[in-house]
């Protein structure tokens, strides 16, 4: 922005010392015009670049889910039309993205980085300010672990206030379709990493001893199939699942208490999340907590200007309004970008907290 300034310094000194040469010092009104003239241009040039140089171009991740999606063009929205950046976003998904940022500083931010993924590479690179946490909580109300549907409390009012601890003494409330003396507890799918996590969880409850069948879902439409089956037929649902997702705005599941501590990164790490194998002595522990971060590049937190980045660190959605907006894009196939302007013209009360009064007129008008 500086460089361009002296340029125009040196353009119009240049403009105006030829004016002068050609006209007469008899001319003083003419040159004075031609001086008021090329100040006004001088002026509203650098204006310009000083206004467009506290946002700037930024490239934000679109990663492959639908919370992820909504964010990203929901964020493109509002830096555009409130704060008057030029947005570009781009396909993303969880380890290609935060590898990308680690290693080349791009995209300039991920709005929905979920943290267990990258647990040790993201708190290096946050110690070695490469990437800043601009936002340690995006969404509320998130998580993974053991589900129940409300069919289940329905059939079996005894569940209310029970933990997993507990409901795994009774299988027979949950009995398997192909052998019913046997409860059905409804895992992930192969190759899924909470396939594994489960697994080991299912062996450190002594599961199978107390009466229960894992159940392999084949894929993510199996699980959700399973979810949809049981609860439109009244009849209760166990197992595995994770928000924000539709399922779980849609059915209205419920989490479950565990009963029992989480028993360390180390039983975790290097045991409950590794293969049969490589975990012979599983601890029972509840669900490792989730944690989902808004990242930036240390290269944005600079230069991405205060405003910009208060917006971010502002910027949290209610667990229950991101599985409302996730069940809409579900029902009407909506995209990203759709169901941001959805987002933004419903919850204009949740959105103008994040940002200033100004900002929030141009965003309001531009809708």
């Amino acid at each position: 922005m500086q460089l361009a300034i002296v340029i125009n310094l040196l353009f119009f000194a240049q403009y105006v010392l030829f004016q002068f040469i050609k006209f007469n010092m008899e001319n003083k009104m003419k040159i004075k015009r031609i001086l008021i003239s090329a100040l006004v241009i001088l002026g509203f040039t650098s204006f310009s670049n000083i206004a467009n140089a506290s946002c700037g171009s930024l490239v934000i991740a679109e990663q492959n889910w639908a919370s992820a999606e909504l964010m990203a063009n929901v964020d493109k929205i509002i830096l555009e039309e409130g704060y008057g950046c030029e947005v570009e976003l781009v396909p993303g998904a969880t380890m290609p993205t935060f590898t990308s940022m680690n290693d080349k500083g791009t995209p300039d931010m991920n709005p929905e980085q979920w943290a267990n993924a990258v647990y040790t590479p993201l708190k290096k690179a946050v110690s070695e300010k490469r990437l800043i946490i601009a936002n340690k909580a995006p969404i509320t109300g998130l998580g993974e672990g053991w589900w129940l549907n409300p069919a289940a409390f329905k059939k079996h009012p005894e569940l209310k206030g029970m933990t997993a601890v507990q409901i795994l003494e009774r299988p027979d409330l949950f009995p398997d379709k192909e052998d019913p003396s046997k409860g059905a507890f409804m895992g992930c799918p192969a190759g899924w990493g909470c396939q594994l996590a489960n697994a080991n969880l299912y062996r450190a409850f002594e599961m199978e001893k107390k009466g229960w069948k894992l159940i392999d879902p084949g894929s993510a439409a199996g699980l959700d199939g399973s979810i949809a089956k049981a609860s439109d037929s009244g009849e209760p649902w166990f197992g595995y699942y994770w928000n924000p997702t539709s399922m779980v705005g849609k059915y209205n599941l419920k989490p479950v208490d565990f009963g029992v501590p989480f028993a360390g990164r180390d039983n975790w790490d290097n045991c409950i999340t590794l293969a049969e194998q490589d975990c012979a002595n599983p601890k029972p522990t509840a669900w490792t907590k989730s944690e989902v971060n808004s990242i930036v590049s240390a290269n944005f937190a600079k230069t991405g200007g205060k405003d910009v980045l208060g917006y971010v660190e502002k910027r949290t959605y209610p667990g229950t309004v991101m599985n409302g907006m996730l069940v809409y894009m579900a029902d009407n196939q909506a995209k990203g970008s759709d169901a941001a302007i959805e987002f933004l013209i419903k919850h204009e009360d949740i959105w103008t907290k994040w940002v200033s009064s100004d900002a929030a007129k141009k965003i309001k008008k531009s809708l």
